[in-house]
């Protein structure tokens, strides 16, 4: 049991006969805001728990997954609050560059502008205008779900605290030499015009075409075969095999490449497979990432043919053709010099597009500025290797390390102008100046600063210690770093996760940025399909709960949260959990006119009655197993423990047992009312994280005290009462059974039967009155006349049925129902006798028949029983 947060009083008001959450949700939200529940005091002695929102972006609105997330985080936080912790649950928005520049631009366009009419300075104005005015409206659907979180604390990645931390850890970088600039291969998008990252790539097959076409002339001749027609003519040799015996004639010769005036070198690297195709390929150094790795090794120039916007800018007949028109003009003038020898289309394959815009990525030799990762990714794989981290669940800890364990070099910056701009200042003589948070940059004629932005992930990668005003030692900083957790979608492991891992090692002198990373799947629809507009089954998930409240959504998507496991979700479903809500309203209203009541001291074991015992007993093994479910971070299964200890155990078994002494009124009604108090107060503890809402109105209610927000969380006191339990197991046994026999019989659930009970001598028999109320039982009366008889639970349940059913069509529906079963089993038996049928059969439908051979037995035991306990004619 637990101690009230306050001084307990009798019931306050009385609720409405509804639970409307409308008329609830947004006044108590701001009213726990107001409060200040959800802040974080730096200085107080409490042991803290941190977690940090997934940073939204600036530009977005509340999707089902982030509802997904955000609930499984507050009900982290909400816990963890009531269990005494100093909790800090960080909020805040990321800049989003890209989706951002491309919101901003697009609103421009509408004007007949451009950003470069407006110019860099007028242009981020521009930015920061659009965000007062129309960013961030993700707050606001925040506060409808119920998130916890400290909004004085709200950080966002561009203001000046965090751009103070952007410039620190990139001037410490750079003189560590792990940032440096360099001419690699990058993912371009032409639509953004900027470097993406390989991680904002998303990769799908499209249909292409697959041409194979002929370079050099006569013995010279050799067949290479592209989906990019359009690069050859940035192509500068052709790779072999070293020992493929096909070509070992043409290695180190000259041969002519088709539509120019140049002619390559054919080349032998270990790079290229043989058994692939024709076993030679074209190289295009400035154009594909393996083609650069090859011309590095050979020494072969980097010919770009393309511009930003992928334009032909090689003079010539193809100059000032977009790359798709170019394509076919150039596979139409190989095909006029005979140089085709075979063209596949559709050729489906895998092509990269920009996560953003959708556009196909173009591969483009770039300066550009980079992270060197190796020394960073392998700290951020030890972390976890050595147990300072742990990622739950640990089957998704090969994924971490196949990841980290491949990082190729981070490309950073960006050819934007909302962002972080790059802190590096460039000299008239070529001088190369880094600048950091508290110095001036260089001034003076031919002196410029570097016009890239950093790339959002790098600024979002610090967060775990930006948002405490690092790189100052704050006092918040110092509480409550290490995020205690880190609640997050598999889908960004990559994306983000690594790039916390690796900078707060390096930051924060090797203390990770959080102890465990609990990864999530992702929210699908009810037939596991991903969610998306273009499929339309999008759902917003503001729809559902103004229908059917916040809680009713929470508690839906908590229930379907099994540990990086994707969520179906469908609005069925929703209405279900609308109707757990409504159940728990109703039944404590009910609890609250019958006496349930927190006031005064718990009831001795001894003045309690079995069913009284049954239910604190039951109630204790909920507080620990719930407990237990939270430490492992099992939302579905701690969800689907409270839902049928409140719905089956507390008021469709207790509370209906229950009933007959609270009517008969007395001590034991005021024993049982104050058991019952106790009970609510707890459940709705334990159910307060999940549904906040419908919880503290109701507990507030029955308590008096101030919030569930600040309560204490439940305490298993230990009572377990094994005896009591097993009581109330046989008071089930025969509840369910009789209610089974009477449905069995075309009974009504209201129609009241006569019956003889003989309990004397067992368990059962100070449950009498319960039992009968429950199962509409009446005395058994003069004229009474036992009709059918129940063995069940080592009593007799004795009913006279006369009247009440039609005994022979009973018994002829029953006869005819044993007679199919019968059927059924004969059928069985004689296929699985059947030693060449099991020979050729397979094995799951020699499964399914066994399982029809199974159900029709349990069938034949069933209805026998029907039929022997019909009144004999």
């Amino acid at each position: 049991m637990t101690e009230n947060s306050s001084q307990p009083t009798a019931p306050t008001s009385e609720l409405p006969t509804q639970y409307a959450p409308a008329d609830v949700e947004g006044a108590l939200y701001e009213r726990w805001v107001e409060r200040g529940y959800f802040e974080a005091d730096a200085k107080s002695d409490k042991p803290p728990f941190t977690v940090v929102i997934p940073p939204p972006n600036v530009t977005g609105s509340l999707h089902l997954g982030h509802a997904f997330e955000h609930t499984l985080i507050d009900a982290l936080t909400r816990r963890k609050r009531m269990q005494g912790y100093e909790t800090l649950w960080q909020p805040g928005m990321d800049h989003a560059g890209i989706a951002t520049q491309n919101v901003v631009e697009r609103e421009l366009a509408k004007e007949g502008k451009s950003r470069h009419d407006l110019g860099r300075e007028a242009f981020i104005e521009r930015v920061w205008q659009w965000k007062g005015e129309s960013g961030g409206q993700i707050s606001g659907q925040m506060r409808r779900l119920g998130d916890g979180v400290a909004w004085s604390r709200e950080r966002f990645t561009m203001d000046e605290g965090l751009s103070q931390a952007v410039q620190t850890i990139f001037k410490r970088l750079y003189e560590d030499e792990l940032i440096y600039r360099a001419e690699r291969i990058i993912n371009w998008c032409p639509r953004c015009l900027t470097a993406i990252s390989d991680i904002e790539v998303e990769y799908q097959d499209d249909d292409g075409e697959l041409v194979s076409m002929t370079y050099g002339d006569g013995e010279d001749t050799i067949v290479v075969a592209t989906t990019r027609a359009e690069t050859m003519l940035g192509d500068t040799a052709v790779a072999v095999h070293p020992d493929d015996e096909r070509y070992r004639h043409l290695i180190g010769r000259q041969i002519k490449l088709p539509l120019t005036d140049r002619s390559i070198p054919v080349v032998a690297d270990a790079h290229v497979d043989p058994e692939f195709g024709t076993g030679a390929v074209k190289v295009t150094p400035a154009h594909d990432p393996n083609d650069f790795e090859i011309g590095q090794r050979h020494d072969l120039p980097s010919l770009a043919v393309m511009n930003e916007r992928a334009v032909i800018t090689v003079p010539g007949p193809f100059e000032g053709l977009d790359r798709l028109e170019a394509r076919s003009a150039i596979v139409a003038a190989l095909r006029a010099e005979g140089r085709i020898v075979a063209e596949k289309r559709p050729y489906t394959h895998s092509v990269g597009h920009c996560s953003r815009c959708k556009t196909t990525i173009e591969p483009r030799l770039s300066l550009q500025w980079w992270v060197k990762v190796a020394p960073l990714a392998k700290a951020a794989g030890d972390a976890v290797r050595d147990g300072r981290v742990k990622i739950h669940p640990q089957e998704m800890e090969k994924r971490y390390f196949d990841w980290v364990d491949n990082l190729h070099d981070w490309c950073i910056s960006r050819q934007l102008w909302w962002g972080h701009r790059i802190p590096v200042w460039y000299g008239p003589a070529g001088e190369v100046v880094c600048v950091g948070p508290d110095e001036e940059p260089p001034t003076g004629e031919g002196w410029h600063q570097e016009t890239d932005v950093l790339d959002t992930w790098f600024s979002s990668g610090l967060w775990p210690f930006s948002t405490l005003g690092w790189p100052e030692q704050t006092e918040s900083l110092a509480k409550f770093y290490p995020n205690s957790v880190l609640v997050t979608g598999y889908d960004i492991l990559f994306f983000w996760v690594a790039r916390m891992m690796m900078f707060g090692l390096y930051a924060m002198d090797g203390t990770p940025p959080f102890h465990t990373i609990a990864l999530h799947g992702m929210v699908r629809d009810q037939f596991g399909k991903k969610m998306s507009k273009s499929f339309g089954n999008a759902v917003n998930p503001l729809d559902w709960m103004d229908k059917y409240g916040s809680d009713a959504l929470r508690f839906t998507l908590a229930r379907g949260a099994n540990p990086g496991v994707d969520v179906p979700i469908g609005e069925d479903w929703v209405q279900g959990s609308r109707n757990f809500a409504n159940k728990i309203w109703n039944a404590t209203r009910f609890a609250l006119m019958n006496g349930a009541t927190v006031e005064g001291p718990l009831p001795s074991p001894e003045e309690m009655s079995s069913t009284d015992r049954w239910i604190l007993s039951r109630l204790n093994k909920t507080v620990a197993e719930v407990d237990a479910f939270y430490e492992d971070y099992q939302f579905a299964k701690l969800s689907e423990s409270l839902f049928h200890f409140a719905w089956d155990e507390v008021f469709d078994w207790y509370v209906e047992l229950s009933k007959t002494t609270f009517f008969a009124g007395g001590e034991q009604a005021r024993v049982s009312g104050r058991v019952l108090g106790e009970v609510l107060d707890v459940m709705l503890r334990l159910l307060h994280p999940v549904v906040p809402f419908v919880t503290d109105t109701l507990w507030t209610t029955l308590t008096g005290g101030e919030s569930l927000v600040i309560a204490d969380w439940p305490a298993d006191s230990s009572f377990r009462d094994e005896a009591a339990e097993r009581e109330i197991a046989l008071v089930q046994q025969v509840v369910t059974e009789v209610r089974r026999f009477r449905s069995d019989q075309g009974l009504q659930p209201g129609q009241k039967v006569p019956a003889r009970l003989s309990l004397d001598g067992t368990a059962l028999a100070p449950h009498e009155a319960a039992i009968r109320q429950l199962l509409r039982l009446q005395p058994e009366g003069e004229g009474f006349h036992a009709t059918a008889s129940l063995p069940v639970a080592g009593a007799t349940v004795a009913l006279d049925l006369s009247g009440t059913i039609d005994v022979a069509a009973e018994r002829k529906r029953l006869t005819k129902d044993l007679g199919a079963a019968e059927k059924e089993v004969a059928q069985a038996n004689a296929k699985l006798g059947n030693e060449a049928f099991l020979a050729k059969a397979p094995d799951q439908v020699v499964d399914k028949i066994r399982t029809r051979l199974s159900t029709a037995e349990a069938e034949i035991a069933r209805i026998t029983g029907q039929l022997a306990a019909l009144p004999q004619s």
